[in-house]
C-alpha cells in the first residue's frame, strides 16, 4: 500500500491519540510528528452501552469508550474541515471498533487504511514500518 504524501497516520488506544503526517514523496514513508487535539473524551460518550457491574467489572471500559468517541470526533471534524485528505488510522481492537462506529461519511471516504493494533508509544520507526 502507498501512504499518500501528507497523509495523516492517528495512532490511538483507549487513553491516547498521536498524530503523524507522511512527509515521504514517491512512495516513501516518512512520519513526522503533529500536534495533537489535546483532551479528548468527556463530552461525546459512548451512549452508555457499557455498564460496571459484577459480569463486567472493567470501570475504565466507559472512558475508553468515551475517549474513542471524542478521537473519532475529532477526526472528523478535521476532515470536514478541509484539514485531512487522506487517513490512516492504528488503534488497539477495542478503540478501533468504537472509532468505527463514529466515521462520519466523509472520513471514511478519506480512509486509506486501518490497522487493529496496539502502537501508542512506539518509535515513529515502528509506526512507519506497520504502515509501509
Amino acid at each position: 500500500m502507498l501512504l499518500p504524501h501528507n497523509a495523516v497516520v492517528a495512532v490511538a488506544d483507549g487513553h491516547n491519540l498521536s498524530l503523524f503526517r507522511n512527509a515521504g514523496n514517491g512512495g516513501e514513508v516518512r512520519l513526522e510528528a503533529m500536534e495533537g487535539p489535546g483532551k479528548l473524551g468527556g463530552e461525546a460518550g459512548s451512549g452508555g452501552r457499557h455498564h460496571s457491574s459484577s459480569a463486567n467489572p472493567d470501570a475504565s471500559r466507559l472512558a475508553e469508550d468515551d475517549f474513542a468517541a471524542g478521537a473519532a470526533d475529532w477526526l472528523n471534524t478535521q476532515v470536514l474541515g478541509g484539514k485531512i485528505e487522506a487517513l490512516y488510522v492504528i488503534a488497539s481492537p477495542k478503540t478501533l471498533g468504537e472509532l468505527r462506529l463514529r466515521y462520519h461519511a466523509q472520513l471514511k471516504a478519506k480512509l486509506v487504511g486501518e490497522s487493529a493494533k496496539d502502537m501508542v508509544g512506539r518509535a515513529a520507526s515502528e509506526v512507519e514500518a506497520l504502515v509501509a
